[in-house]
């Protein structure tokens, strides 16, 4: 018998926002460590390498496998492809096969506003009702974390800065369809934004941290790797943190190292996505607070397993 295959549209069917967000939020409540997360394990392959993701879960594991091709948009190609198996925790026997730039394209997004929503819900005056996001980016990640920031932030007003306009009006004109209205934005409103979203493939940081408004929630979330940073040093050394993992993000958090070492970290040891979401973190008055998301394999696993057990079998 064939495993079955979800594609691109039935991922994203069967793991809406809000379902994606909450299946997350549960499986930090129920016990999974970010901590206990495995590394990407990274091999040379054809014209790029191979990225592998696994995880372990009590009910389902599972590994993503990508190929990394920086010479594919040249030829009309994707730059990363893969696929997500997901198996039975008890007896390893594979479960289903699905589209793993999909499963990461739903995940990604879920993850970060699981995170500002906390982070917000602990403001010290108060979550504000109607958010000012300013969106850095307008690609993949950009058009997803607007949806999914659409979906959990009712009221929320949106801007977007992007270097290329013509892809910035892309955007906005695609979220029209869909009813989300987004303007074109600048720098100059990072002062009066209360949720700022990095979503790029930027590797130097992407505005002034000094202009970012006492309190405002910052998720820097587009680059992973020690060489990549979306947010300067002012930034990191003025804010609060939050990080998915502190393990992940001492491996590859180029937003937070080299602004501290990782002996500093260690000893800060700035709250995880797990001890956020059980209410853990104390915001300080007067300073942003900053997310800063490298993507773990866990994610993957929860998102595949509600893609799984909710579904349309093919």
């Amino acid at each position: 018998m064939s495993l079955p295959y979800f594609d691109a549209a039935a991922v994203r069917a069967a793991a809406p926002w809000t379902t994606a967000i909450a299946a997350l939020e549960r499986a930090l409540l129920d016990g999974v460590d970010p901590e206990e997360d495995s590394p990407r394990l990274f091999s040379p392959a054809p014209g790029g390498e191979f990225l592998l993701m696994p995880a372990v879960g009590r009910s389902y594991s599972g590994v993503k496998a990508l190929t990394v091709a920086p010479g594919n948009p040249a030829r009309g190609l994707e730059k990363i492809q893969g696929v997500y198996l997901l198996v039975d925790s008890d007896t390893s026997s594979p479960l289903a096969t699905m589209d793993g730039n999909e499963l990461t394209a739903v995940r990604t997004p879920a993850t970060t506003l699981l995170a500002v929503k906390h982070i917000l819900a602990g403001t010290p005056d108060g979550a504000p009702v109607a958010p000012r996001v300013l969106v850095f980016g307008a690609g993949v990640q950009a058009l997803n974390h607007l949806r999914a920031a659409h979906a959990v932030l009712p009221g929320a007003s949106f801007a977007v800065v992007g270097q290329r306009p013509e892809r910035v009006q892309a955007l906005v004109t695609q979220l029209a369809s869909e009813g989300i209205q987004v303007l074109p934005g600048s720098t100059a409103e990072l002062p009066e934004a209360e949720v700022v979203l990095c979503t790029t493939s930027s590797r130097t940081p992407l505005f002034d941290g000094g202009l970012v408004a006492p309190g405002a929630v910052v998720a820097a979330v587009g680059q992973h790797g020690l060489d990549a940073r979306e947010v300067d040093g002012a930034l990191v050394l003025r804010s609060d943190v939050v990080v998915e993992g502190r393990a992940s993000a001492w491996r590859e958090a180029g937003d937070l190292i080299p602004a501290r070492s990782v002996e500093e970290w260690e000893n800060i040891c700035p709250v995880n996505l797990r001890e956020l979401v059980r209410g853990e973190l104390v915001r300080t008055p007067g300073r942003p607070c900053l997310y800063a998301g490298v993507g773990m394999a866990w994610e993957d696993l929860v998102t595949a397993s509600v893609v799984y057990e909710g579904g349309t079998r093919p």
